[in-house]
């Protein structure tokens, strides 16, 4: 099993999009790479992200930056839908070298590259969110996410 992290505004809906993507064993909502080892995570720069464990003999890294660039405007800094401000960042973050070279990898091939917003850094540390934020959307299907409700569960195979 390996692990990436992905940034793409509100944890909420980018973790109820994740967990079903095939090949990916679990999810778990955070922040990651902020400035300040603290628990107060709003104002530090840290971004929202998901914590993605995943099986790399059922999904490559390509198809994973596929599926991630469904759910983001990688064109936009600092926000995405109406959630606006820098912990709504995009990014990807990882441990391994080789993640983040398939990212950016990724990101080169596609038109307009050079106008892609979305960090590709090394993981520098992560702060798992309290219960409350662990699948959110789950525990309370009608909150408001900007991830159109019909591509929250595009890949939904399992129940």
């Amino acid at each position: 099993m390996e692990e990436i992290f992905f940034a793409g505004g509100c944890l909420w809906g980018v973790q109820e999009f994740i967990r079903y993507l095939p090949g990916v064993v679990s999810t778990e909502a955070g922040r990651a790479n902020g400035s300040a080892s603290t628990t107060n995570t709003e104002y530090d720069g840290y971004a929202e992200c998901v914590r993605t464990i995943f099986d790399r003999g059922q999904v490559t890294m390509e198809q994973l930056m596929e599926y991630f660039f469904e759910i983001i405007d990688p064109y936009s800094l600092n926000k995405q839908g109406e959630d606006i401000g820098e912990k709504y960042r995009t990014g990807i973050y990882s441990r391994r070298q080789e993640h983040l070279d398939a990212a950016h990898n990724f990101i080169t091939s596609l038109e307009n590259s050079k106008s892609i917003l979305v960090e590709v850094l090394p993981l520098s540390n992560f702060i798992r969110s309290d219960e409350e934020h662990q699948d959110r959307l789950q525990k309370n299907p009608k909150e408001k996410c900007h991830i159109p409700k019909k591509l929250l569960h595009k890949y939904r195979i399992r129940v």
